[in-house]
């Protein structure tokens, strides 16, 4: 039985690896669409060390068409079965409240929540009546601004400073979860990197302001994993791949690895990412520096 408080409070960052049952997420699209194939990949995860896997059966990419209600039930309620006996602590990547409940019902502990309440109204709702966490995100619109060259143009101006205004757009999101009966203890909160923020100038301030989400006095979750703006620091640093078509896969769960480090020691709550091994060791290193930098600040 998971003790959903300590889950919550806990003062090390945890490790949220990714499932993705989906035909066409941007980086692992089709590959665990197998229900053993799935299973077996979040086995890996969990012996990997992956302290949470976060499955998800419907591609959030820039241009993805959303799949029907009826698939992705049976992808996320296969996923959770196959996985509660391995011991999972399992969180459901959905806005719609029917998966969300599905899920629940089978076991899983935690709903994890792209539109932050926004895209299916009921789920806060579910939410209210299980006892779980839930994971609410900063984002601006399902899959708005996909359809121009540029994906989220039309949703990543940021009147005051894209800082300020995701913190102020996402607490309106709690406030409005809140009021539908979730308990605040149980709310996570995540500012969305990639979601209506398409570039390094929409992304770098949010993992540098994340003691502004803190502050707000809930835990926060950071979704860097192979993102767009992951792959342009790499580029704009000309680190290229052995084919130079640009920085591969290897070199983006580097960086990845880099940013976990360096979100756990600025203390966030958890870090979601496809390449487990590389950011448990690096959340390793995040969580002693951030405990002996405590150390050394009380010594002052």
């Amino acid at each position: 039985m998971v003790d959903l408080r300590a889950l919550h409070d806990t003062d090390r960052t945890l490790v949220m690896g990714v499932l993705n049952i989906t035909e066409d997420s941007f980086s692992d699209g089709g590959l665990w669409l197998d229900p053993l194939a799935a299973a077996d990949h979040g086995r890996a995860m969990i012996e990997a060390g992956a302290d949470i896997i976060d499955i998800g059966a419907e591609s959030t990419r820039p241009g993805a068409k959303r799949v029907s209600e009826a698939d992705e039930l049976a992808r996320i309620t296969g996923a959770v079965r196959a996985l509660i006996p391995a011991g999972a602590t399992l969180s459901i990547d959905t806005t719609r409240a029917s998966v969300a409940k599905a899920a629940l019902d089978e076991g899983a502990q935690i709903i994890n929540d792209v539109s932050g309440g926004t895209l299916d109204r009921e789920l806060p709702h579910v939410v209210a009546d299980y006892d779980c966490l839930y994971i609410v995100q900063h984002w601006r619109g399902w899959l708005a601004g996909s359809h121009g060259a540029t994906p989220d143009a039309d949703t990543s101006h940021y009147e005051h400073g894209v800082l300020n205004d995701v913190r102020d757009e996402l607490m309106r999101q709690v406030d409005d979860v809140l009021a539908a009966g979730v308990d605040p203890t149980r709310v996570i909160i995540d500012p969305g990197l990639g979601f209506s923020k398409p570039g390094i100038e929409h992304n770098l301030p949010l993992l540098a302001g994340l003691d502004t989400f803190r502050a707000t006095g809930y835990p926060v979750l950071i979704g860097q994993s192979r993102k767009r703006f992951v792959t342009a620091i790499l580029t704009d640093a000309g680190i290229d791949g052995a084919d130079g078509a640009g920085p591969d896969m290897a070199a983006r769960d580097d960086a990845t690895a880099a940013l976990s480090a360096l979100a756990a020691e600025h203390g966030a709550w958890a870090v979601r990412v496809h390449d487990v091994p590389r950011s448990r060791a690096a959340v390793a290193v995040g969580n002693v520096w951030r405990q002996y930098a405590g150390q050394y600040a009380n010594r002052q």
